[in-house]
This record gives structure tokens, C-alpha cells and sequence, in this order.
């Protein structure tokens, strides 16, 4: 049997805080969403001036990155060099914004953020990953 890595309330906690934090130092109105590595919402906050669709944008990208074992970014990529048949894919979203989190190897979680561009989305999700002082 072997020993499996979670995230705990104090992981969650930190991730939350360094992602919004550097969403407000950016100026960006995001929706940040932390899930385990079941897909499971942990952690859902829409700060003060995001779109309410940014609400499912940021669970789909985060529940798409964790069950998928990748950041979405790679899904979009797919699509993008002309894969469109992969759209039928059971996963919730292709686009950028979902990051994975990853212990020696092992994806335990991810975070999903929606509310502004992809890239920007995908940055917040590294800053709140970059708390735990983890690499890859």
C-alpha cells in the first residue's frame, strides 16, 4: 500500500490568498476555484467586480485540469491545430486558465481561474500554486 499526498485546509488557504493576491495586484477581477485531486471543489471565491459567468469558467477549468492530469492550456492546444473532434471530449473546458497541482509527480488538485485573458487566468493559478513552495 502506499502513502497518498492531499491537499490540507492550510494548503487551500494559502493557495486561495497568494492567487487573489496577485490578482489584485494586477487589478484583475477573477474567480479563483480549488479542487483536490477527486475533482472535488475545495475552494471557490468570484471577487468584487467578476462576471458571474467567471463562476462556472473557473470550476469547469479546474475540474477539466485535475481529472485530465494537465493544464488546460494543452486542450486548447489541441483544438487550435485542428482537432476540432476533441471538442466532443467529456472533459468541462479547453481553454487556458486551469493549472494542475503537482507533489513529486502526483497531480493532488488544481486551480481553475476565469475573468480575464487565459494566460493572465493560468498566472493567477501559478501564483496560488507557488505558495505551497512546491516544484515540479
Amino acid at each position: 500500500m502506499r502513502t497518498k499526498l492531499v491537499l490540507t485546509a492550510e494548503d487551500v488557504k494559502k493557495m486561495a490568498a497568494a492567487a487573489e493576491a496577485h490578482a489584485v495586484a494586477n487589478h484583475w477581477a477573477v474567480t479563483v476555484a480549488i479542487f483536490d485531486d477527486g475533482g472535488h471543489l475545495l475552494h471557490l471565491h468570484r471577487m468584487d467586480g467578476a462576471a458571474p459567468s467567471t463562476v462556472e469558467m473557473a470550476i469547469g477549468k479546474g475540474r477539466t485540469s485535475v481529472l485530465g492530469r494537465r493544464e488546460t492550456k494543452v486542450y486548447e492546444e489541441i483544438i487550435k491545430q485542428g482537432r476540432t473532434a476533441f471538442l466532443s471530449a467529456p472533459l468541462v473546458s479547453m481553454v487556458e486558465g486551469g493549472v494542475p497541482i503537482v507533489v513529486d509527480g502526483e497531480v493532488v488538485g488544481s486551480i481553475g481561474v476565469s475573468g480575464v485573458k487565459s494566460d493572465q487566468d493560468a498566472a493567477v493559478a501559478r501564483a496560488g500554486i507557488a505558495a505551497l513552495g512546491l516544484s515540479e
